[in-house]
């Protein structure tokens, strides 16, 4: 009987990935750095606020009669620029100024 050759072929040693052994580093490689600089944690709660907020804002422009309405607009037109400049501000202080983004 001929055997059939699997598409994975097993492999018999361990694979050296030359991001996680230090000694293979290029000297302007840093890994404790975040590579577009913005803190991931803000970027995650810009996504939920503002999703948050789109939906609060629609459910009150959907529901409501024309007073829904104004109210709707006129939390958007406040909120938004809160929200973005609290998340600017909670960027500028958890920013990595040690190990910038290149």
């Amino acid at each position: 009987m001929a055997t059939i050759p699997s598409a994975h072929p097993r492999a018999t040693s361990q694979p050296h990935n030359p991001v996680r052994d230090d000694r293979k580093l290029s000297p302007t490689e840093d890994l404790d750095r975040e590579p577009d600089g913005v803190p991931h944690n803000v970027v995650g709660l810009t996504a939920l606020f503002s999703v948050m907020l789109a939906m609060l804002v629609a459910f009150m422009f959907l529901t409501n009669g024309t007073v829904g309405k104004v109210f709707a607009v006129l939390l958007a037109m406040v909120a938004i620029p809160i929200l973005v400049t609290v998340l600017r501000k909670k960027a500028a202080t958890e920013r990595d100024h040690a190990h910038p983004s290149r």
